[in-house]
């Protein structure tokens, strides 16, 4: 079954400048909330620096890293999976980013920024094997549920 994602306008948009303000790297980071029968909700975002500071693949810093995990507990948001961005190719996993797709229950949300306008997509990735999920971007006008 494809998950629908739930993410505010307002996130999206913090990730895209964040993206951009690390181009021509990739940039990555955690996301983190709830889930329900209607889906993933996104309720925060972590920015986290790309070890690597590559153009072409990224790694967490291990300790923002745990920093995260730590903080999700506080909040009690769960653990949803992570994003980062692809600066010159398309918004889909790359061979190497579905190799390296440990966790089956995560998301894996990746940015383009290829084009003028941003591209968003968010991907289950399972023993190799990559879905696209249902990806809602909502916000306060228009809230989606």
């Amino acid at each position: 079954m494809i998950k629908r994602v739930y993410i505010h306008s307002r996130d999206y948009d913090s990730i895209v400048r964040y993206g951009r303000e690390h181009l021509p790297k990739e940039s990555c980071g955690l996301i983190a909330g709830s889930e329900d029968e209607r889906g993933r909700h996104i309720k925060k975002v972590y920015y986290l620096t790309n070890v690597d500071d590559a153009e072409d693949h990224f790694t967490l810093d291990p300790r923002e890293q745990l920093e995260a995990v730590k903080d999700m507990r506080k909040e009690g948001l769960k653990p949803l999976g992570n994003w980062h961005s692809h600066p010159e190719s398309p918004s889909r996993p790359s061979d190497e980013d579905i190799g390296l797709a440990y966790d089956p229950n995560a998301s894996y949300l990746i940015i383009s920024f290829m084009a003028e306008s941003p591209v968003l997509n968010s991907f289950h990735i399972e023993k190799g094997e990559v879905t696209k999920e249902d990806l809602r971007i909502y916000n306060d006008d228009y809230p989606d549920w």
